[in-house]
């Protein structure tokens, strides 16, 4: 019975754009696909800590880092939109789409202000100089 319904109608919108996702994904949803993934290596060293994001396809405006309390906050808002035009230029197929993603990330003992990022070839590389001893807020209160 569910299969006189469903083909008395010739298709249904969810499951046949369902299918044509699944068998004949394009580049475009390959890609929206993989957007709450970022892939992060992070390396440090007695001066610094390093990180390295995949950030392909993603304009830096819609990139937004913040450092606050030894926490480096990296948010990226993205919309997207696709249209495909027949040969008279008539549009056949639109779609549109909007991601969000959030990372953080602990990082104690940073200066702040001094903190660099840069985005090159789809790669956000961010460098966080750690605080020398003489800057570091240890808590101690010297007494005079």
């Amino acid at each position: 019975m569910a299969n006189d319904l469903m083909n008395r109608f010739d298709f249904d919108p969810f499951f046949d754009r369902m299918a044509r996702r699944l068998f004949n994904s394009s580049d475009y949803d390959r890609d929206f696909a993989n957007f709450g993934n970022l892939k992060t290596d992070i390396k440090e060293t007695d001066k610094d800590y390093s990180l390295k994001v995949d950030v392909p396809g993603i304009d830096k405006n819609n990139i937004h880092l913040a450092y606050q309390d030894g926490v480096l906050s990296l948010n990226i808002n993205q919309e997207r939109s696709n249209e495909q035009k027949d040969d008279q230029g008539r549009v056949i197929a639109s779609e549109r789409s909007h991601g969000v993603m959030s990372r953080s990330y602990q990082l104690p003992g940073v200066d702040k202000n001094n903190i660099s990022a840069q985005i090159n070839d789809g790669v956000l590389s961010v460098t966080l100089p750690k605080l020398t001893e003489s800057n570091q807020d240890n808590g101690n209160i010297e007494i005079q």
